[in-house]
């Protein structure tokens, strides 16, 4: 495992602990160049799951991937590192009851949505604004109006 922090290749695991309701392990590591601390977590991989992207790409579906983009949309946002794996384990959950071998891009996107929708408005709009690529002001304002629902603000118009 390469270190975080100065990139060297090789550690020593100084504790580890199931997690998860016993799905997962986390381990804490430590670099033996610069000696600092990290952790890192070790999930069983239930299912092989192909995403297909946008532009009809396929590519395996990486828990980290969704982890970050979800933690990008919450920065500076009340919102834990713990509720936000908690998300990430919700969809991978409504995910792995699909039994699909593929799904679309948009389909997660969407369970996304739906959660951050329920915790934080902001980190929604913020998902929402790369999820949905808009292609002009309005359409954005558009979803703004759905979340809120009502009409554009006097100081807008």
């Amino acid at each position: 495992m390469k270190c975080p922090y100065c990139g060297f290749d090789g550690d020593k695991v100084v504790d580890s602990r199931s997690v998860k309701d016993g799905r997962a392990v986390r381990r804490r590591r430590e670099c033996s160049q610069c000696e600092k601390r990290y952790t890192t977590y070790e999930y069983i991989q239930d299912f092989d799951l192909i995403v297909i992207k946008v532009d009809g790409r396929r590519e395996p579906y990486e828990r980290q991937k969704l982890l970050q983009g979800i933690t990008i949309a919450c920065r500076k946002r009340p919102v834990s590192a713990k509720k936000i794996e908690a998300i990430v384990d919700e969809v991978e959950n409504q995910l792995m009851n699909l039994s699909r071998g593929e799904i679309e891009s948009k389909y997660i996107g969407g369970l996304v949505m739906e959660a951050l929708r329920g915790i934080d408005e902001v980190a929604y709009v913020r998902f929402a604004s790369v999820y949905k690529k808009f292609k002009d002001v309005n359409e954005f304002w558009n979803m703004l109006k759905e979340l809120l629902g009502k009409e554009e603000p006097e100081n807008l118009k």
